[in-house]
């Protein structure tokens, strides 16, 4: 009788132990938290309402903006797509792992296989992983996305302008193509439901990952010229083909949203939303707008990479936090490696761990100097707290001209800067005068920095070749 009382509690206690772990492996699975990242492509600082935009509106990103932190003085890594994403997935500036400009889709060139992506790093730590978009990182078999830790696949290679209906040189582009994962699906001639047509993929993918850990990447290609939007906005904001694109990608953002909050998932999640880069500016009307800022895509004055960033996190981020200290698009993977506890690989990286600043533990960004860097391999400028120093090179402008109409563009010119430019970004964010006769000792400090960055990435613009460059990827075919 006694053995049998023995017996009966052991017992219990045993399926009470069960179930108690159970509950804490499950527990302990939803604890890391999913993570959406939303990529626009060729959006201004000043195209959403939020940033300032005086006649688009994004209902959907001011909510966003508002629940959690909206940046300021955020930096797309380059003023170009491929280096830009490039840079973003992998925390390391572009040149350092051999990527300039934007791939085409004859190119042997893509992300290489010893980088390790946040979509690698993630999946490593057990987290579903999802694109559906644009990816831009190479076009061979070998450098597809389900090659380089996405699970599944959904959008095009490239951007969109390189198909058969390109307004300069339709002769260098063959169709545009379709993917899902590695499988061609379809000829695209009519982009019009592209963007929905992502935003379901999306959706899809955030219902069937409900209840485990999930990174999913949405890079839209919108509004990148093209311009498309769907017969439900098209001219639905009565201020051109533009706003309505941005007025349906504010809504694909809500709908994204509205799929979290429906499956429980809202205060678990880290929604981050950017872009690549500046406004096209040569589209005129079918481009965006910098606002206040200098120039644009192409360029490494400030219109040319300070975008929009919001961020939200229900659980940690404070609602209308603002921060405007400088960070860029490479600290994105040190980042969501320190909140999700995932390892980076050996590889040097560039960006920095910014969740203390996103979360008001600090008030300071951890960034000493950022670069800015630009064709192949140009060191274009140095930003250090408040101060820009540009150093001597060309660039692209519209010299006070109007961009096209319609979305044909006009063409650029070239300016050329013969001696190093200093700029006070507090007090002259527009970058309308040189101070560099008044503030030796800062362009000194600018100019070492600028040096420090030559000896470690090179500078084609000096002649020097870095030694902590990488080798970009190669297609086997």
């Amino acid at each position: 009788m006694i053995k049998t009382k023995i017996s009966k509690t052991k017992t219990i206690f045993y399926l009470f132990s069960l179930v108690f772990l159970t509950i804490a492996c499950s527990d302990n699975k939803n604890t890391k938290p999913n993570i959406v990242f939303i990529l626009t492509d060729d959006l201004g600082y000043a195209d959403l309402s939020s940033y300032g935009s005086k006649f688009i509106k994004t209902p959907f990103l001011d909510r966003m903006a508002l629940d959690g932190a909206k940046l300021t003085s955020y930096y797309s890594p380059q003023a170009v797509c491929s280096a830009s994403r490039a840079a973003i997935l992998t925390g390391a500036y572009s040149n350092r792992i051999g990527i300039n400009g934007a791939f085409g889709p004859k190119s042997p060139k893509g992300i290489n296989e010893k980088e390790l992506l946040i979509s690698e790093m993630l999946k490593d730590n057990g987290y579903s992983t999802g694109i559906f978009g644009k990816w831009h990182l190479g076009s061979a078999e070998q450098f597809n996305p389900t090659m380089h830790g996405f699970d599944e696949f959904f959008g095009i290679l490239f951007s969109n302008d390189m198909w058969p209906f390109h307004p300069e040189r339709p002769e260098d582009y063959d169709d545009l193509i379709l993917y899902r994962d590695k499988k061609p699906i379809e000829t695209l001639v009519d982009q019009s439901d592209l963007t929905k047509r992502i935003t379901d993929e999306s959706i899809k993918f955030i219902n069937k990952n409900k209840d485990n850990p999930f990174f999913l990447y949405i890079p839209h290609p919108q509004p990148h010229v093209p311009l498309f939007a769907s017969q439900e906005f098209k001219g639905s904001t009565g201020k051109g083909l533009y706003a309505d694109v941005i007025s349906e990608i504010d809504f694909s953002v809500g709908r994204v949203l509205k799929a979290l909050d429906k499956n429980g998932l809202t205060d678990n999640t880290i929604v981050i939303f950017t872009s690549d880069n500046g406004p096209w500016l040569s589209y005129g009307d079918h481009a965006g707008s910098s606002g206040i800022y200098r120039e644009g895509k192409g360029t490494a004055w400030e219109g040319g990479q300070r975008v929009p960033c919001i961020v939200k996190y229900p659980k940690e981020i404070t609602k209308g936090t603002l921060i405007d200290e400088p960070l860029m698009g490479i600290d994105w993977l040190p980042t969501l490696s320190s909140i999700t506890n995932s390892k980076m690989s050996l590889n040097k990286i560039d960006g920095k761990n910014i969740w203390p600043l996103l979360t008001s533990e600090t008030t300071k960004s951890p960034h000493q100097e950022l670069y800015f860097y630009y064709k192949t391999n140009e060191l274009h400028a140095v930003r250090s707290g408040d101060w820009k120093l540009y150093f001597p090179r060309s660039y692209r402008t519209l010299n006070g001209k109007s961009g096209g109409t319609n979305g044909i563009p006009v063409k650029y010119e070239q300016n050329t800067v013969y001696k190093n430019e200093l700029y006070n970004l507090k007090s002259d964010p527009k970058e309308t005068k040189n101070v560099i006769l008044d503030f030796p000792e800062i362009v000194n400090k600018l100019e070492k920095m600028g040096e420090n960055a030559r000896y470690d990435l090179g500078d084609n613009l000096s002649g020097v070749i870095g030694t902590g460059n990488r080798e970009v990827g190669l297609s086997n075919n």
